[in-house]
C-alpha cells in the first residue's frame, strides 16, 4: 500500500520543524502540545516519523546518549516544501469526539443516575484539563515556554482552549438542571420545556442563557 500522508503526519513533520527529535522525545511533545486540538495514540506517533524518512521529507541519524545509540529524526528540505503545501490547503472539517456526550445521546439506555454520573466523569475531566492550560500559561509567564519565539501562538491557540472549557462547565450545569426535572431518561419525547428549548436552539439563541 502506497504511504500516504494524513493530519498527524503534517502535524509530526511540523514538530520536526522546531528541531530534531528522538522517537520517544517526538512522540511526547506531540502528546503535550497536540492532545487539545488532534489527540492521536502513541503507536500511530512512533510510526509517523518513520513514515516521513521513507517519504523523504524527514532523515535520521544515530547519536550516543548515557552509553546507548538512539534515532534522531530531523525535517528536510523537502519536508519543509511539504509543510508549506499543507498550510496553504484547505483544512479539514471539525469533528468532536467526546464519549460522555454520546452517552448523554443514548443516555435512555440507562438511568438518570448514569447520566448524572457521566456529567461529574465529564466535569472532572475538564476540570483538570482547564487547570493545566491556566498553570502552563502561567508557566509561560515565567519564561516556560520550550520555544518562546512561538508563545504568541501558543497562547492564542489558549486562548480557544480556555473559551472551550468554560463553555462546556457552563452547559454541564445547564444539563444537569434539565435533568433533574426529568422523571427517567426514556420516553419523554416533546415535553413543554423541551419544545421551548427547541425553539430557542431553532431561533439560533443560547438555552443556557435563558
Amino acid at each position: 500500500m502506497a504511504l500516504r500522508m494524513t493530519t498527524s503526519s503534517y502535524a509530526v513533520l511540523a514538530l520536526l520543524d522546531l528541531r530534531p527529535w528522538t522517537g520517544y522525545e517526538l512522540t511526547q511533545q506531540a502528546q503535550r502540545s497536540l492532545r487539545y486540538a488532534w489527540p492521536k495514540s502513541e503507536r500511530l506517533l512512533y510510526s509517523e516519523p518513520k513514515k516521513l524518512v521513507e517519504l523523504g521529507y524527514a532523515s535520521t541519524y544515530r547519536e550516543k546518549s548515557g552509553g546507548r545509540n538512539r534515532n534522531v529524526y530531523e525535517i528536510t528540505d523537502e519536508g519543509r516544501r511539504a509543510l508549506d503545501v499543507w498550510t496553504q490547503s484547505r483544512t479539514q472539517a471539525p469533528r468532536i469526539e467526546i464519549e460522555a456526550l454520546l452517552r448523554v445521546l443514548f443516555a435512555d439506555h440507562g438511568s438518570a443516575d448514569d447520566l448524572s454520573r457521566t456529567l461529574d466523569e465529564l466535569e472532572t475531566d475538564i476540570s483538570e484539563h482547564h487547570q493545566a492550560i491556566v498553570d502552563l500559561m502561567a508557566s509561560y509567564l515565567d519564561g516556560g515556554h520550550p520555544f518562546p519565539q512561538r508563545t504568541h501562538l501558543s497562547v492564542l491557540f489558549a486562548t480557544f482552549q480556555i473559551e472551550m472549557f468554560k463553555a462546556m462547565e457552563r452547559w454541564i450545569e445547564f444539563a444537569r438542571e434539565e435533568i433533574a426535572e426529568w422523571p427517567s431518561t426514556r420516553e419523554l419525547g416533546m415535553t413543554p420545556r423541551t419544545e421551548a428549548l427547541t425553539r430557542l436552539l431553532a431561533n439560533d439563541r443560547s438555552p443556557l442563557n435563558q
